[in-house]
């Protein structure tokens, strides 16, 4: 590690603190930690499994729910393991490499299960606007396009952003990350240079993502909701809604702690920071764990097949 003017350094790696302030806490948060994570692999990896086996399920809404289960699988352990290491052992360290890949692989699926969520939107709009196009429309093909069309979204936008910290940003005040992972804000306030760019660059993308999308998927509920008020029966209109309401509450489950983090980050200057990293851990982990508990309740066959599953095990034991 170089140092210039006994201010500014030029680390080959950087220590992450876990969740600053609770320092004396860390073995005791790892214990919920730990289980959230436990649940949200088992849980998406079960959504993975059973829309594999079930070939009722080889339709359009249930591939983008295994690419939401794909999504939030990376989401998790790209942050999980490192968080639980600095609770547990106190390994903190983290390259310099390593953190940048750390942020490319967070934003980037976030980015990507946004689009995903936009791409699930335009599914249900096909499907209840204009049904009878809806198995022509959406092939396995044009899903699959899709799902490649957000993840190359993410890349571009979110590329970007470790290559400039990289090539523009080498001088940092400090090595500490007072966080438990490597965010982009939280790198990018440590270095010397000038970040203006960077600061630009990540709120334009979080507009884009957030914003966008957020109003293109209202766009779309707002003409499914007329379509569906012209109904005929009040029956019919609640089982239309119903095919909805798993992706209406994963839609929340996405945009709500991303919002709400995102808000006490630019404007929370007193709320305390601890609450800062404990409310950015979650809003990583709380899609992965209520994804697969929404689509398992309230999807009737996912929720058949566990059951049948279940009662299968049973019996052989």
């Amino acid at each position: 590690m170089l140092t210039f003017h006994n201010v500014c350094l030029a680390p080959s790696s950087f220590q992450l603190t876990g969740i600053p302030g609770l320092e004396s806490l860390h073995i005791w948060l790892s214990i919920p930690f730990s289980s959230m994570y436990l649940v949200a692999v088992v849980g998406n990896a079960t959504i993975l499994a059973v829309v594999r086996v079930e070939h009722s399920l080889h339709q359009p809404m249930y591939f983008f729910l295994c690419m939401l289960a794909i999504i939030d699988l990376v989401l998790s352990t790209s942050t999980m393991p490192k968080l639980l290491g600095i609770f547990w052992f106190g390994a903190g360290d983290i390259g310099l490499d390593a953190c940048l890949a750390q942020m490319f692989l967070i934003h980037c699926f976030a980015t990507v299960e946004s689009g995903i969520f936009l791409a699930m939107a335009f599914d249900r709009y096909v499907a209840i606007c204009n049904p009878l196009h809806h198995t022509t429309v959406l092939t396995h093909t044009m899903v699959g396009r899709l799902g490649m069309a957000a993840l190359c979204r993410g890349v571009l936008y979110i590329g970007p952003l470790p290559l400039m910290i990289r090539l523009r940003l080498p001088l940092y005040k400090t090595r500490v990350i007072s966080h438990s992972y490597c965010e982009h804000m939280a790198v990018v306030t440590l270095t010397c240079g000038d970040s203006r760019i960077n600061n630009i660059y990540g709120l334009s993308i979080g507009f884009l993502v957030l914003i966008l999308d957020s109003m293109a998927i209202t766009a779309s509920y707002v003409m499914i909701f007329r379509t569906v008020i012209g109904l005929s029966t009040p029956e019919a209109r609640l089982k239309t809604l119903g095919t909805c309401g798993s992706h209406i509450c994963a839609i929340l489950i996405f945009y709500v702690p991303i919002a709400v983090s995102s808000l006490i980050h630019r404007f929370g200057h007193q709320v305390p920071p601890p609450i800062h990293t404990l409310l950015a851990n979650f809003y990583l982990l709380i899609p992965p764990i209520l994804n697969p508990i929404v689509y398992a309740v309230r999807t009737k066959q996912i929720r058949e097949r566990l059951l049948q599953i279940l009662k299968t095990e049973t019996k052989i034991k």
